[in-house]
């Protein structure tokens, strides 16, 4: 239904989206709306058409475990498999899961990791294996009991996968799964997605419109968040799915190796009361059932600097659809498909999805800090001379903290992208704002100046898991 389709983009006010539909092994709808770039004239060049591409996010995840579910197929690895048999560097903070961690486990979250472990080093610019070998200084959660959402523990499980495989896990996308399928606009590098001419802009929302002021570059994390495709490629994996690994007379996947990533591996949201139903997730899709007692495969990805992007599977009703949007999460996605999913399912829609979806992702945008929001004091303690906070503060987790003075001010510079003015708030405490895929728009932080001699650093949007004070 257009009208559903516009109406949600006249609510939310994202710049573009495109929208595909599955039926019977063929598509049946593909099409775009709105623009690719929000700057730009409305001309047919910048119209979003259902071959432009756009950056996946973590829908990311479920094609990568089709990639693993090939791979377990042909007997490379299982999910079965232990990390360190593939990766023996890898390691947690604790050595006993470390030599029992899976391919499987990290694939649905069941590790124990913290929740989103990691992603704040790849903000500062760490890459994949700097990423992945600092996961063993991070507390655990019960094991295969406790269910995390972690980028880089589906990414440990997909190295595991690659390095069965001998080759890289961005050319064992292409060899098993892209090319097979006719997916020529789809890939997990980057730099492809950057050469498409026909690409959509991420958008991220700031001040009450969407501009597209940042590219993410996901390419540390990218089977779990770093695919770019188009809804027309979609529609040949979403096929795929539905006729249970086959594409076109061939089987791609073997269904024995598929079925486990489509079916319950841990709760991944527990139900509220006795009449609710529990969510559950497999190897890189949400597995449920739906209030018509049909199971539902889905999945989301949201990049806060500029992407909203879901996909739902009905398999009784051999249907499935995908939506693609340029613009940091608002439920648009997630409206659209619950929408089809009701009028498959019961000839109307029953809910107020969007209302519903808006308000969550509402949260999401959210500043972070506990100054957010707060005015200085009006009668401040001075600061000490500025040459005595200068230096470099060590960290084993995020690294080295580099403070300097530049033109009468002090400057941190953290990993290879964060470099930041300091605002002097009260005495030894200063303040710093910054916009990166986790801090969103006006998030404040502080960085407090504490020790004999000024030689601790405490900043506090990085005291995640007590891991912020650095040591001069």
């Amino acid at each position: 239904d257009v009208y559903k389709r516009q109406d949600l983009m006249r609510k939310s006010g994202i710049p573009g989206m495109a929208v595909a539909v599955v039926h019977g092994g063929k598509t049946v709808y593909a099409k775009g709306f709105g623009v690719k770039d929000a700057t730009k004239p409305e001309e047919d060049e910048n119209r979003v058409d259902p071959d432009t591409v756009f950056q996946l996010a973590s829908v990311s995840k479920s094609l990568a475990a089709t990639v693993a579910a090939h791979q377990v197929g042909v007997g490379a690895v299982s999910w079965d498999t232990p990390i360190v048999s593939e990766l023996p560097w890898f390691a947690l903070s604790n050595p006993v899961v470390t030599s029992m961690v899976t391919v499987g486990d990290m694939m649905s979250h069941r590790s124990g990791l913290p929740d989103h472990a990691g992603d704040m080093l790849e903000d500062l610019g760490f890459d994949r294996r700097q990423v992945l070998d600092r996961m063993r200084q991070l507390p655990l959660d019960p094991f295969r009991i406790s269910y995390a959402y972690t980028n880089f523990g589906y990414t440990a499980g997909a190295e595991a996968v690659a390095v069965g495989a001998g080759k890289p896990w961005e050319v064992l996308a292409d060899e098993v799964l892209f090319r097979p399928l006719g997916m020529g606009q789809t890939s997990y590098r980057f730099t492809d997605y950057r050469a498409r001419p026909n690409r959509a802009a991420g958008h991220i929302h700031m001040d009450g419109r969407y501009e597209p002021a940042f590219v993410r570059d996901a390419d540390p994390e990218a089977p779990a968040g770093g695919a770019s495709s188009s809804v027309n490629d979609m529609t040949r994996w979403l096929a795929m799915v539905l006729a249970n690994g086959s594409h076109d007379g061939k089987q791609i996947v073997a269904p024995k190796a598929l079925l486990p990533a489509l079916t319950p591996q841990i709760v991944s949201s527990p139900a509220s009361e006795p009449a609710a139903r529990s969510g559950f997730y497999g190897f890189g899709f949400n597995v449920s059932s739906t209030s018509a007692a049909r199971m539902e495969l889905s999945h989301s990805g949201a990049f806060e600097l500029g992407t909203g992007t879901t996909f739902l599977i009905l398999p009784s009703a051999d249907v499935a659809i995908v939506a693609l949007t340029n613009a940091t999460p608002s439920g648009v996605s997630e409206a659209l498909t619950a929408q089809f999913a009701d009028l498959v399912q019961f000839g109307e829609v029953r809910e107020d999805w969007y209302g519903l979806y808006s308000a969550a992702f509402a949260d999401m945008e959210k500043p972070v800090g506990s100054l957010v929001g707060k005015q200085p004091p009006a009668n401040p303690v001075p600061a000490a001379p500025l040459a005595s906070y200068v230096g470099t503060y060590r960290n084993d987790y995020w690294g080295p903290a580099r403070i300097t003075e530049r033109d009468g001010e002090l400057r941190l510079a953290l990993g290879s992208k964060l470099d930041v003015p300091l605002k002097h708030w009260d005495g030894n405490t200063f303040t710093f704002s910054f916009i990166t895929e986790n801090a969103p728009p006006g998030t404040v932080s502080t960085a407090v100046f504490d020790g004999v001699d000024r030689d601790k650093l405490t900043l506090e949007y990085f005291d995640t898991f007590k891991k912020g004070t650095f040591v001069k």
